[in-house]
C-alpha cells in the first residue's frame, strides 16, 4: 500500500471526526499525509506535531494493528511538537 492509499482509507473518519488541530505523518522517502482539521493532503506542510515512522507502521497504527502507545515507547515511532496533538489524534484513528 502507498502513501495516498493509506491517506484514503482514514479520509472519512478526518473529514467526520472534528480534529482541530494539524499533524505530520512523516514516512521518510515513502511521503507525508498531513491532516489539518478536517483535511487531508499528501503534499508536505507545517503541523503542530509531526509523527516520524516507517509506511508499513503506519498502516499498522491505521489498521489497529499496532498499539501507538507500544509504538512510542518502542522507537517505532518519534513525535516532534505538541504531544498533546499526538493523543487526540489517536482518538481520531485508532
Amino acid at each position: 500500500m502507498g502513501i495516498q492509499d493509506v491517506a484514503e482509507k482514514i479520509r472519512a473518519q478526518v473529514e467526520s471526526g472534528g480534529f482541530e488541530h494539524s499533524v505530520k505523518f512523516d514516512t521518510g522517502a515513502d511521503g507525508v499525509i498531513v491532516i489539518d482539521g478536517a483535511t487531508i493532503s499528501t503534499t508536505d506542510g507545517p503541523a503542530d506535531c509531526t509523527i516520524t515512522l516507517s509506511l508499513d507502521d503506519l498502516e499498522s497504527l491505521i489498521s489497529g494493528d499496532l498499539n501507538p502507545t507500544m509504538a512510542f515507547m518502542s522507537g517505532k515511532l518519534k513525535i516532534d511538537g505538541d504531544m498533546s496533538v499526538a493523543m487526540a489524534l489517536s482518538q481520531l484513528i485508532a
